[in-house]
């Protein structure tokens, strides 16, 4: 289970948080907004610099005061001052086996609060989140068959659909399967407690495809119990409901979720529905064992897909749909459950091992609009693609925290297997004259991979200041598939293949003071491709792509963390990748989209990231990102190299040069509360010549709530407007898509109102 195991010390567990010695680690979620505009980067940049410059001068100083705290058995009490924000520790899981604060690990990790009172996030899109961690370029596509577009420091931007390049996780089970492929539609947020987000070499150890990791975690039981409620409507028919409750019985703990969300969608033929459900019990096991039991499902019976527009078809109207997700009537459907148990046993003061293992099953139909013309050829294998998946893996570990030569050392040595089995079967979109229908069977064949990986990694603190953490990962992923469809014009196309790699890395940490940490890191990590870019030849050929080879990378960075008094952060961190055999978009056309590697590639950039109370009640956000990411090399992107050689230095598309998130909040845990947030990206190219891009934008968005608060029940209204200034924008592209078709235009001003409800039973 490849990182999942990672996670297996994760949740709310911050048993092992005190005996760390570790100082102090300031995350917490903000507001989500969203705000539309064209104006290109040259246009904000003023603004950006004199934020950053702002930013800078305020971290510069003394740390803020700690606010008096409010007596509350005074008479005045009602008539005080919101109360400050608190900026809490937070023990991550991610970076390390063990659980760390973010502070102390040499490695860019960021945890964002989930189900604060005061948030005003809808709870819906994991973008709303994301997108306050520096390096993460996470964009609600407005289409919900094609599930977000997430990237990070470059990594991941090729995705046409779903999730790659980036190690998701839900609870330790992993939403990546061992191919790569991975989508969060499964993420649950009603239930969750907080998202850690991993950047740079040491997201390697997670093993394949992990230009980065991003781990969603479910709150533990509450005591006392408590149920928990939200609902809310807004722009375009959308609404979402979610109900849970969560609790402790003595040694069991539970806590289930169920949501549910509908859109009419911004854009013609964009509508969708989903459903989501999540479960964790906890039971205490014997002397120092723990049993956690998780199930979590989702099911979206259907996601319209308007297909990308292209740059005359916005310019005409945003909100129209392409033509050919008209005429086929482009849709998904997807049906997906999942288990998983992970049992922890102390076995002395310095020893423990746990083990996690995991089963699900995953359905899913597509129909895409993949001319009927071409559907003649009888290599083609159709216009509807039938999915049915079953995966299933674990995770064994051994932890040990002791002393090496008089100094504090943390090790943690294990395994992992991965398996995912997939029945692919191609049927032509149409039956006679009718299109978007299920028709002739064009395409059947089993495909599976898994992989087999064994790691460790260690931390010692081998001085006053010092600590050294070492790690390497052993990696084998196996692909193998079995044609059933062999006709006269179709030949057996079955196939194997396999890919190794060792993935070794290194990290330093300086304690400068214990306010101040400097680290800097390297590793090497590797990508396989996916069933899906494996999925076609190009030339419109059958069967799998066998020649695709995995990208290899080595990576560094360097870092600075600075933990203020009243716990406030600032982290700052200068990295880079350099890539071989990186793999690239050669086609995209009709929903078929074609891979080839495309030799060395360089994602180089800076991140700064901020939180930051100011006095009393406010709070300051800031994520940053600078990304150069370019191809090194010379190479053809299409089938006639001769009019399609794309120049060493051309940018890689999807990625924007400057990505910038800030926010302003006021208020405390009750009364009333407020947020302002500015959200702003450069232009991104939408194809490897560099020809085609979406402008830069800087959008902006606001809020408001209160929080009633008492000892049984916590009742919180909220209001939100998205888009403040109604401006037109590109919200994603979808890179070489050979009609042009790349742009996936955002919603104009939007407006949103919610309530969230807390129950809490009597102690």
């Amino acid at each position: 289970m490849d990182g999942g195991a990672q996670a297996m010390d994760g949740g709310a567990q911050v048993m092992d948080a005190g005996a760390t010695g570790h100082r102090r680690d300031g995350e917490v979620g903000g507001a989500q907004a969203r705000h539309r505009g064209a104006p290109a980067w040259p246009r904000w940049r003023g603004l950006a610099r004199a934020m950053v410059l702002a930013t800078c001068g305020v971290g510069g100083m003394a740390p803020v005061a700690a606010a008096a705290q409010v007596n509350r058995s005074s008479p005045t009490h009602e008539a005080a001052k919101p109360a400050k924000p608190r900026l809490l520790p937070i023990v991550v899981v991610t970076a390390t086996h063990i659980p760390e604060l973010a502070f102390d690990v040499p490695a860019s990790i960021t945890a964002v609060q989930i189900g604060s009172p005061t948030s005003s996030a809808p709870g819906i899109n994991a973008s709303e989140y994301l997108r306050e961690v520096p390096g993460v370029l996470a964009r609600d596509r407005q289409n919900y068959a094609q599930d977000e577009q997430i990237s990070i420091r470059g990594f991941g931007s090729r995705a046409t659909f779903g999730v790659v390049g980036v190690r998701l996780y839900a609870d330790g089970i992993p939403a990546t399967m061992p191919d790569g492929q991975g989508q969060v539609s499964n993420f649950d947020f009603g239930g969750a407690e907080r998202i850690e987000v991993l950047r740079g070499p040491f997201s390697a150890l997670y093993g394949n495809s992990s230009g980065g990791v991003i781990q969603i975690f479910t709150a533990d039981g509450s005591n006392p119990p408590e149920v928990l409620g939200s609902l809310g409507g807004g722009s375009f028919g959308q609404w979402h409901a979610d109900a849970g409750a969560r609790g402790t019985y003595g040694g069991f703990g539970y806590n289930l979720d169920l949501a549910g969300f509908r859109t009419e969608g911004y854009r013609e033929h964009s509508g969708a529905k989903r459903i989501n459900g999540n479960v964790k019990l906890d039971f205490k096991v014997g002397d120092g064992g723990k049993l956690t039991v998780l199930l979590n499902t989702v099911s979206v019976p259907l996601a319209l897909d308007p297909q990308g527009l292209t740059w005359a078809q916005y310019q005409a109207n945003p909100r129209q749909a392409s033509p050919s997700a008209l005429l086929y009537n482009t849709r998904k459907s997807v049906h997906q459950w999942q288990g998983g148990a992970l049992y922890s046993q102390k076995l002395d003061a310095h020893q423990r091992v746990q083990a996690l293992v995991y089963y699900g099953q995953r359905g899913v139909q597509q129909f895409l609009s993949v001319p009927v013309a071409a559907q003649k050829n009888p290599l083609n294998s159709g216009g509807v693609v039938d999915l049915h998946t079953l995966y299933k893996g674990t995770d064994l570990r051994w932890i040990w925290q002791g002393e090496l030569a008089g100094r504090p050392l943390d090790f943690a040595a294990g395994v992992a297997y991965d398996d995912e089995n997939q029945h692919r079967t191609g049927r032509e979109n149409f039956a006679g004259d009718t299109l978007g229908v299920v028709g002739a069977l064009r395409r059947n064949e089993q495909d599976d991979v898994y992989d087999i990986d064994e790691y460790a990694q260690g931390t010692w603190k081998f001085a006053e200041r010092w600590s050294l953490t070492l790690g390497a990962r052993h990696s084998v992923v196996r692909f193998s598939s079995g044609d059933s469809y062999i006709t006269g014009k179709n030949p057996d196309d079955s196939g194997r293949v396999a890919y190794g790699s060792t993935s070794p890395v290194a990290g330093l940490l300086f304690d400068a003071s214990d306010a101040w940490h400097l680290y800097a890191s390297f590793g090497k990590g590797f990508e396989t491709p996916t069933f899906s870019e494996i999925g076609y030849r190009p030339n419109g050929e059958n069967g799998l792509n066998f020649g695709l080879r995995p990208a290899r990378s080595r990576n560094g960075e360097i870092g600075s963390k600075w933990s203020f008094a009243d716990g406030g952060l600032l982290d700052i961190a200068l990295f880079e990748a350099m890539t071989r055999d990186e793999i690239a978009v050669l086609s995209s056309l009709g929903g078929r989209t074609t891979y080839h590697n495309v030799g060395r590639a360089r994602r180089r950039g800076a991140e700064l990231g901020l939180r930051l109370p100011l006095g009393d009640a406010w709070k300051w956000n800031l994520a940053y990102t600078r990304l150069d990411a370019h191809f090194l090399d010379t190479f053809s992107d299409c089938n006639t190299p001769a009019t399609c050689t794309i120049p060493a230095g051309t940018r890689i598309p999807g990625v924007p040069r400057n990505l910038l998130h800030a926010s302003l909040r006021w208020g405390g845990d009750s009364g009333w509360h407020a947020g302002m947030s500015v959200d702003a990206a450069s232009a991104v190219t939408a194809n490897d010549a560099g020809t085609l891009a979406a402008p830069g934008y800087a959008v902006a968005g606001m809020d408001v709530g209160y929080v009633w608060n008492s000892a049984h029940y916590t009742i919180a209204p909220y209001a939100r407007v998205d888009n403040l200034f109604n401006r037109d924008y590109i919200g994603s592209v979808i890179v070489d898509q050979r009609n042009g078709g790349s742009f996936e235009p955002a919603p104009g001003r939007t407006f949103w109102v919610g309530v969230n409800v807390k129950l809490r039973a009597a102690r």
